[in-house]
């Protein structure tokens, strides 16, 4: 038996800005919303799919919650995201610098192959260069 992958949670102080910041940013949408927990899924994944494909296949969503305190250290666990290579990475970037993303040191050396950002609230992910697989 195997568990399935069914959600990633992101401590925040504004559950709904953080939430409605990522589904931006992922092109995912917004399927539950509370003052206390909202939820994204990949905007492709509709009924139909959830219904063809096997439960162990399905990825996961991510849950947002709030939690008193702020972020004061580097993330122990990052999420990475990678372009196609149809795609045009600095422009993606760029992207997420204007919906509010900003470029943090968290030690990576110089010239790597990917970016570090952080999102609204300080957490870290990276945008790594394109690929097709």
């Amino acid at each position: 038996m195997a568990l399935r992958w069914y959600s990633v949670v992101v401590d925040c102080a504004d559950v709904k800005a953080q939430a409605r910041w990522w589904a931006t940013a992922l092109d995912w949408r917004l399927i539950y919303e509370t003052d206390d927990e909202c939820v994204i899924i990949p905007s492709w994944v509709d009924e139909a799919v959830m219904r063809e494909t096997p439960w162990e296949r399905i990825g996961p969503g991510i849950v947002f919650v709030p939690v008193p305190e702020g972020k004061t250290v580097k993330n122990r666990l990052h999420l990475d995201f990678a372009p196609h290579t149809s795609q045009d990475r600095d422009a993606e970037i760029n992207r997420l610098l204007e919906l509010g993303a900003r470029r943090v040191d968290v030690g990576q050396p110089e010239g790597p192959s990917w970016t570090v950002l952080a999102d609204p609230e300080g957490n870290e992910f990276c945008v790594l260069s394109s690929r097709d697989t």
